[in-house]
């Protein structure tokens, strides 16, 4: 019997699966860190902080499971995406990493549109540059902290940084390059172009595969520590939503998943490059070689529900203790007791500045209709639903650009709630399928590292062989109704508040 890992490199924790050949999973373990924000829309975590608890959860998966190490046939690396990790000549980390959701880049990105221009960047690299991407973090560096940006030997993602520390190698693959703005998608490799305009040297960035292809084998150090075996092929893996979409199936024509984790992702496979032309949702290389996607990103999906169970929910917290549960069923719960439409309130979920389909770093969230009436049940529902609405002006960019739609499948925490799953039926008015997975990312990371081992003969054959169907949320006709309604209000809050998110930007950052 083969045996496969999956590490997960998240912006909460870092997972490790270890699984079967034939899907089922053996071990899984979590170990989490902290997210610092040392300014407003700052965000940013320690490098060191992702490979401790890397060491720890392999360590923990493979003697939970009581296998050998020698019966692990290849490892697959997933994680958050965009993130800039600046190593120095020794190797070591000059800085904190500026993650996915650091909102400081809107100068730099401002300086990438016009040194290369806004048809040309979208051209070269399918995309503009927004704040999140790792383009403008890497710039802001050098405009910001000169010292550090002159020391740098190399550039890496979150999960490359792991992949460095277990095979020494300096790698990644073209899910995850796509979001560095450095990328040119539609070749698949570093664009000299884009490197050249904004001054960057290549040498700077990692050597770039296709997400099966081996591009290391673990060292006798990161098997010291680890309890990996020496030589372990480790593939290139994928971004999170590629190799979250490859966990799930999103391997073919006319598939979409719908994810709600701490960001919301809908996402489309796409035999081919298509691109907005308004440049709203973003087209990346997908995880499946030669196959690209297409995605729209919320920033605050769950973290939206995040936010309020921290700093609002501690009688939900209590209860959740008291009952052995987890504190998200019990607001869940509580939203519940509440009718679709909250009664006439309405959240917009831009908490960390927003995405798609508005690229705003400045974006805020926003409690609108709220009345006496209201309660915290209320407050918990427009939650939801305003995460919802959002996911579905992403559904309905992708729709337009003429991308099928045949099958959208739930994922993420979204997906383990039947109140959340119907709501993304009723206001998408799609049918909604959930999976016999939900492992997620860790998991199409570890049938990456099947395919690049041989385990598995391709992505598609693997997933037709370990993916499963096991239920299917149908709309309701009269939420369906009320909701499109809401939605049209929903739609019409962000132009009519941005000029004074900008206004309340400029405040903040006085």
């Amino acid at each position: 019997m083969a045996y496969l890992m999956g590490i997960d490199v998240g912006t909460t924790g870092t997972k490790t699966i270890l699984m079967q050949e034939t899907g089922k999973i053996s071990s899984s373990n979590v170990q989490e860190y902290p997210l610092h924000t040392p300014k407003p829309n700052w965000a940013e975590q320690n490098p060191e902080d992702w490979w401790k608890a890397t060491v720890k959860s392999v360590n923990k998966a493979l003697s939970d499971s009581k296998i050998k190490a020698e019966d692990v046939k290849g490892i697959g690396l997933s994680g958050q995406m965009h993130g800039s990790v600046f190593l120095g000549r020794d190797h070591k980390v000059l800085r904190p990493c500026i993650l996915w959701c650091d909102q400081r880049t809107a100068k730099e990105c401002e300086y990438i549109t016009k040194k290369i221009g806004k048809d040309r960047l979208i051209h070269l690299a399918c995309n503009p540059a927004l704040t999140g991407f790792t383009a403008g973090k890497v710039i802001w560096v050098r405009n910001n902290e000169p010292e550090v940006y002159q020391k740098t030997f190399k550039i890496l993602l979150p999960k490359d940084y792991i992949r460095f520390r277990l095979t020494g190698s300096f790698a990644t693959e073209v899910s995850d390059a796509s979001g560095t703005l450095f990328l040119d998608v539609k070749k698949r490799r570093w664009s000299d172009e884009i490197l050249g305009e904004l001054d960057i040297d290549r040498d700077l960035m990692p050597e770039c595969f296709e997400s099966p292809v081996v591009s290391g084998k673990i060292t006798r150090e990161a098997s010291r520590l680890t309890g990996l075996k020496v030589g372990t092929p480790v593939v290139g893996g994928g971004g999170d939503n590629a190799a979250a979409a490859v966990g799930s199936g999103i391997v073919r024509e006319g598939m979409v998943s719908s994810s709600i984790g701490t960001s919301g992702v809908v996402f489309a496979f796409s035999e081919k490059v298509k691109v907005d032309p308004s440049a709203r949702v973003h087209t990346f290389c997908h995880a499946v070689p030669s196959k690209w996607h297409v995605m729209g990103v919320m920033l605050s999906a769950g973290g939206s529900l995040r936010w309020f169970r921290d700093n609002l929910g501690a009688e939900e917290v209590k209860e959740a203790r008291k009952r052995n549960l987890d504190p998200y069923e019990v607001l869940v719960e509580e939203a519940s007791t509440v009718q679709p439409g909250c009664e006439g309130l309405i959240f917009l979920p831009y908490l960390a500045g927003e995405r798609t389909p508005h690229a705003d770093p400045n974006a805020k969230g926003v409690f609108f209709g709220l009345t006496l009436r209201h309660q915290k049940a209320h407050l918990i529902r427009s939650i939801l639903e305003g995460v919802t609405f959002g996911l579905r002006d992403s559904l309905e960019i992708i729709r337009n650009m003429g991308i099928s739609v045949k099958e959208v499948r739930a994922l993420g925490g979204g997906a383990r709630s039947s109140l959340w799953r119907q709501m993304q039926a009723d206001i998408m008015n799609l049918e909604m399928a959930t999976l016999n997975i939900t492992e997620g990312a860790a998991f199409g990371a570890a049938i990456l590292a099947g395919v690049g081992t041989g385990v598995y003969g391709s992505v598609e054959e693997a997933c037709d062989g370990l993916i499963l169907t096991t239920s299917r949320t149908k709309p309701i006709r009269q939420n369906v109704k009320v909701y499109h309604e809401y939605y049209e209000i929903y739609r019409s809050l962000y132009p009519a508040l941005t000029q004074n998110f900008d206004r309340i930007g400029d405040l903040i950052t006085r």
